[in-house]
């Protein structure tokens, strides 16, 4: 079977796949934006000195583009989506992200945790971490975002596909240095695996902080790039009997598991048990 779209930005087009008459099913999507309740995003509280600018409103940023030549998606080029608002909402859904670098010519991706606040992108880990040491001397990166919907069924092995929202981010970290945005990075990034959780935990002490490398990474050059609905045939292929369309795909909690040391009588908390990640199909289909 040929392989599916699947969510690379740079995918291969099936041969007669953009004059199909179902291409244009896939126009015109834009992922509605994840709120901040449901996010548990923190705005970075930092001083602006009185001759600075005064930055621009919401709505300014929102719609800005985050477009560049070297984000700019050259296959399929009607899936490509380059506003923030798309953007943002699928940094602030992803549970994780995939790193890419390259020490020494030799490539590497590494998947880790994340969090958004504002228009930076944050990560951290160990201050031993390879990833980590080597990104905070200016390494060039690649931020890869990928939420699956759906498997797409065509009446073609060569058609199948999946419904996806991905992003890509590309840019150089940078060490954060100053405790206070350490701790609000901190504070992000359990509020983006569980919303409000750092309320309910204790904090990281000064040892932990010690120990603790935070980068972040402007979100200045990036692009989305999503597909949904049906299979696209070959007009053909419309005739075959086999079963074609999408089965759905979400991401689902179970029922939370007590800590066997939990004190006796603790409540899972409300955030833990209605946890929710996904939006609705219907949102997404």
């Amino acid at each position: 079977m040929a392989r599916p779209d699947g969510g690379s930005h740079l995918d291969s087009v099936p041969t007669g796949y953009q004059n199909s008459p179902k291409l244009a099913l896939l126009r015109g999507y834009l992922p509605a934006p994840i709120s901040r309740a449901a996010t548990g995003r923190l705005a970075l509280d930092t001083a602006t000195p009185a001759d600075t600018p005064a930055p621009p409103d919401a709505a300014t940023v929102n719609a800005a583009t985050a477009k560049s030549p070297r984000t700019t998606v050259a296959r399929q080029r009607d899936r490509g989506r380059y506003d923030r608002d798309t953007i943002n909402a699928i940094i602030d859904e992803s549970l994780i992200c995939h790193v890419g670098f390259t020490v020494r010519d030799q490539p590497y991706v590494i998947p880790t945790t994340h969090a958004r606040i504002d228009d930076r992108l944050y990560i951290h880990g160990s201050v031993g971490s390879r990833m980590l040491k080597n990104i905070r001397q200016g390494v060039p990166v690649c931020v890869t975002l990928t939420l699956l919907d759906g498997l797409v069924l065509a009446r073609s092995a060569f058609h199948h596909s999946m419904n996806y929202r991905s992003a890509m981010i590309l840019g150089v970290a940078e060490e954060v240095t100053d405790e206070h945005e350490k701790r609000l990075a901190f504070d992000a990034l359990v509020n983006h695996v569980v919303p409000g959780r750092s309320a309910d935990v204790r904090a990281a002490d000064a040892q932990e902080l010690k120990a603790t490398s935070v980068l972040r990474l402007a979100i200045d050059e990036a692009s989305a790039k999503v597909r949904r609905g049906p299979p696209i045939d070959a007009d053909e292929d419309y005739a075959l009997t086999c079963w074609a369309g999408v089965l759905p795909l979400q991401l689902m909690p179970g029922a939370p598991i007590d800590d066997p040391r939990l004190m006796l009588g603790t409540p899972a908390p409300t955030n833990v048990t209605t946890y929710r990640r996904q939006r609705a199909q219907s949102d997404i289909d």
